[in-house]
């Protein structure tokens, strides 16, 4: 079955390089066993970096022994909702891309929301 993404529309692909998502094949897909519904497309900017450091999670710092070469400002990558969710709430919400955004995050975030956030066509 074909993934929709927010807009009711096919799933477009978030990023390959560095290649992101649940299933790490470039889509915001999700399954049960991802518990933190890595379904929100964005585009990464310094200050959501920072922010999701300081929450306790480092997505800038390289992890070789899982393949991660660390994000930097201007990857797409594929965010949990809540924490998404979060940092819109403190302010810190990086742009996304409805395209690629899974519809499933429309059980965490209102479309509007997602919508304000929209970043220009990539």
């Amino acid at each position: 079955m074909e993934s929709l993404n927010v807009l009711g529309e096919p799933l477009h692909v978030c990023g390959c390089e560095p290649m992101t998502g649940w299933y790490r094949d470039g889509h915001c897909r999700t399954d049960g066993a991802d518990l933190g519904r890595h379904t929100v497309c964005c585009v990464v900017d310094e200050r959501f970096l920072s922010y999701t450091r300081a929450q306790g999670n480092d997505l800038s710092t390289p992890a070789p022994q899982y393949g991660f070469p660390g994000l930097k400002p201007g990857d797409h990558w594929c965010v949990c909702a809540g924490r998404w969710l979060e940092a819109y709430e403190d302010g810190m919400a990086p742009p996304v891309r409805l395209e690629a955004c899974d519809q499933s995050a429309l059980a965490v975030i209102p479309l509007e929301v997602l919508q304000a956030h929209a970043s220009p066509a990539a």
